[in-house]
């Protein structure tokens, strides 16, 4: 309760400093939002800001508890004012805000750190209309057993944070591609490639889209969503490539580490490639004949000389030589 009180004050604290300063700056009020209903956001937007800081940095569980629980309401109290999809809360860095690129939805997520094996993730998608519709995301992944092979609803969602989303058209209607990160344990963390789609205007998450090649060793069943487990201390890709149009990600395989075998990148890339005709992604075993430095395909000629020397005269880290 202490603490609380202690987050209470640094809000009002936030506030007050803000309400000295806003006359000196100059904030844009989206014309489908009225004065009051933007002043109500705005300030609420505040509280949001220190209880989300709260939420990542403070190092006392019960505080980053508390301050998630507060979270919640205030969120739905400023999303109640009318057209508030036309906000962007701009200044919310500890949360992710995605936007569906057809622009009929967008979807809150953030994540609360509870001990070193254990996340959860928090979350609600927003339809683009005037009055409030709110789907909340209630984190169940614990409790699906098999993730790769399970529709949920959003009352049983497979939490992660989202990064991204791309849309794309199937005979059954529109889906969305929704990347994601799941902290998910210590030594192990997961990236999450989900499908959402609505049907009768309510959320659903996984779908068989995601199919095999006829050359792919993937898992010979069609997944309804994709997660990708691997070493905390590895750097993994998940994401779509526009360049190449495709997901492309990391391709794992069991490693030695210092805390033993560990499944990491071994420099080569994978991916799914979008059927428009038939609306699936087809796994593509291997997505470069070559490896990746970097993201970075090979040059068509060595970066050196005979005698090591850069050919372009620019030194290890790309700047011209004086």
């Amino acid at each position: 309760m202490k603490k609380l009180q202690i987050i209470l004050a640094l809000i009002l604290s936030f506030q007050l400093t803000f309400a000295q300063q806003k006359d000196s700056i100059k904030i844009y009020c989206p014309p489908s939002i009225s004065a009051t209903d933007f002043e109500k956001i705005h300030t609420l937007e505040d509280t949001l800001g220190v209880l989300g800081y709260a939420i990542v940095n403070d190092s006392v569980p019960e505080t980053r508890f508390a301050s998630c629980r507060k979270y919640i309401p205030t969120l739905v109290e400023a999303l109640k004012c009318k057209n508030s999809f036309d906000y962007k809360f701009e200044r919310l860095n500890t949360i992710s805000i995605q936007y569906a690129p057809d622009s009929t939805f967008r979807i809150f997520t953030w994540q609360l750190y509870v001990d070193v094996d254990e996340y959860k993730y928090y979350g609600a998608i927003q339809m683009n209309t005037p009055d409030l519709q709110l789907f909340p995301l209630v984190d169940r992944s614990a409790e699906i057993e098999i993730p790769e092979f399970e529709v949920v609803d959003n009352k049983n969602w497979y939490g992660s944070l989202y990064y991204n989303i791309r849309q794309f058209d199937t005979q059954e209607g529109r889906k969305y591609l929704l990347f994601g990160f799941d902290g998910f344990s210590f030594f192990n963390k997961r990236k999450v490639l989900d499908v959402l789609q609505f049907k009768e205007g309510q959320p659903s998450f996984g779908a068989p889209v995601f199919v095999r090649s006829e050359e792919s060793t993937d898992h010979p069943m069609e997944k309804l969503r994709v997660v990708h487990e691997y070493y905390a201390g590895a750097s993994v890709k998940l994401n779509y490539d526009e360049v190449h149009e495709v997901v492309m990600f990391d391709h794992l395989e069991e490693m030695g580490t210092d805390k033993g075998y560990q499944r990491i990148p071994d420099g080569t890339y994978e991916g799914y490639r979008l059927d428009p005709e038939q609306g699936v992604w087809v796994h593509v075993e291997k997505l470069f004949h070559y490896k990746l430095i970097d993201g970075e395909a090979p040059r068509e000629e060595p970066l050196f000389d005979d005698n090591k020397q850069r050919k372009d005269k620019r030194d290890l880290f790309g700047k011209g030589k004086q």
